[in-house]
C-alpha cells in the first residue's frame, strides 16, 4: 500500500481511460493526487477546459467516499521538462506526508508518456492502455458538431465518456466559448490539411520581439485565428530572403508601427533565445527565435496596431503574472523566461 499515488494528465476531457487509472490509484494508496497539466492557459481546441472544469469532471466520476481521498493540483506547462518536473515534485511534497511512499500510475502510450521516467524515487504503477480511447477523437467529434447535435455526435463515443464528462460537454456547447473554439478548430484543420501532401511534415520558423521599456513590455492582441483576441508579443513567420534579424525588425514595425531606428534596437538587444518545444504551437512544428530588447529608461515609443494585430499597448511588467490565461500559445512562458514572472 502506498501513502500517495500520483496520476498526471491533461484530461481534455476526462474519459474512461483516465478513470481506470484513477480507480487503480485509489486501490493502491490512501491518498491520491491528480496533477492537472496545461493549467492557467487560454482556452484552445487542444486545451478547451479550465483546470477547475477538469477537476469537476474527475470528481463527478467518483463516488462520494472516494472524492474525499482525492487532491487535484494544477500545474502549468513550462515547456521545459526539468522545470516542470520540479514544479510537480514541489506540488506533491506540499500535499503529502514527509518520507511518503509514492507510486506513479500510468501507461506508456507514446513519446508523450516519457514523463513517467522523470521521477526517480517514485515507484511506477504500470497499467496497460485501456482500449483505444483517445481524447483527440473526442474533441474532434465534439467540435465537429453543433450545440443542437452534440449529444448525437458523441453517441458513438458514449462508452468512453463518464456521465459527468458527457453532461459538462453538453452544457459547454451552449456557451460562447464553444463557438469560438469551434471556429479555431476548423481553421487549424484547414491549416494542417493544406500541408498534408508535403513530402514530410513541415517545420515553421518564426521570430518574436520582446521589447522592454521603463518596466513595461510591448504586447499586441491578435486580430485573427488562431488565438484571435489573445495577447502576444509582436512576431511572425520569416520570409524567404530575410535573416532572422530582418524578420524581427519587420514584424515589430508591421504589427506595432514602432519606428525605432535599427541602431537603437541593435544597442538594446540583450539576447536571442530559441523556443522549440514540439507542442508549443497547434499549427504544427514551429520554432521561434525570440529577440529580447531592453530600452531601459528611454521614453515609451508610440505604437499603433496594424497588420495581424488588433491592438498594441505597453503593459506594466508587474501586471503580467495575473494575465497568464490571456496569452497566445507559449508567449507567457516566453516572457517568463526573460522577465522572471513566476517562481520556479
Amino acid at each position: 500500500m502506498y501513502d500517495t499515488a500520483i496520476l498526471i494528465g491533461r484530461f481534455e476531457p476526462v474519459h474512461t481511460g483516465h478513470l481506470a487509472l484513477l480507480r487503480e490509484a485509489l486501490v493502491q494508496a490512501r491518498q491520491v493526487i491528480v496533477i492537472v497539466g496545461s493549467a492557467f492557459q487560454a482556452r484552445t481546441p487542444k486545451n478547451p477546459f479550465t483546470w477547475h472544469e477538469r477537476e469537476a469532471m474527475l470528481r463527478g466520476a467518483l463516488p462520494e467516499g472516494d472524492r474525499t481521498r482525492l487532491t487535484v493540483l494544477p500545474v502549468r506547462d513550462y515547456y521545459n521538462e526539468a522545470v516542470w518536473v520540479e514544479a510537480v515534485r514541489n506540488a506533491v511534497a506540499r500535499h503529502s506526508p514527509p518520507q511518503a511512499r509514492v507510486g506513479l500510475v500510468g501507461h506508456f502510450k507514446d513519446a508523450t508518456s516519457s514523463y513517467l521516467s522523470a521521477f526517480p524515487g517514485w515507484e511506477l504503477i504500470r497499467m496497460e492502455r485501456q482500449g483505444r480511447i483517445d481524447a483527440t477523437a473526442i474533441r474532434d467529434a465534439y467540435f465537429g458538431a453543433t450545440p443542437a447535435t452534440v449529444a448525437h455526435a458523441l453517441q458513438p463515443l458514449a462508452p468512453m465518456l463518464p456521465p459527468a464528462t458527457q453532461a459538462l460537454l453538453e452544457q459547454f456547447a451552449h456557451t460562447p466559448h464553444f463557438a469560438t473554439l469551434q471556429q479555431e478548430w476548423q481553421m487549424l484543420r484547414g491549416y494542417r490539411a493544406a500541408w498534408a501532401t508535403a513530402p514530410y511534415p513541415p517545420v515553421f520558423v518564426t521570430v518574436d520581439a520582446v521589447l522592454r521599456c521603463q518596466d513595461h513590455v510591448l504586447l499586441i492582441r491578435r486580430a485573427h485565428a488562431p488565438g484571435r483576441g489573445l495577447l502576444a508579443v509582436p512576431g511572425g513567420f520569416i520570409e524567404q530572403r530575410e535573416t532572422l534579424w530582418q524578420s524581427c525588425l519587420r514584424e515589430l514595425a508591421e504589427e506595432t508601427n514602432c519606428a525605432l531606428p535599427e541602431a537603437t534596437l541593435r544597442a538594446a538587444l540583450r539576447s536571442v533565445t530559441v523556443f522549440d518545444h514540439p507542442d508549443r504551437s497547434q499549427r504544427g512544428r514551429t520554432i521561434t527565435h525570440a529577440h529580447y530588447f531592453d530600452l531601459q529608461d528611454a521614453p515609451l515609443p508610440p505604437v499603433q496596431a496594424a497588420d495581424d494585430a488588433a491592438h498594441a499597448e505597453w503593459v506594466a511588467i508587474d501586471r503580467l503574472a495575473g494575465m497568464e490565461e490571456a496569452f497566445f500559445e507559449d508567449h507567457f512562458h516566453m516572457l517568463d523566461h526573460f522577465l522572471r514572472l513566476t517562481v520556479h
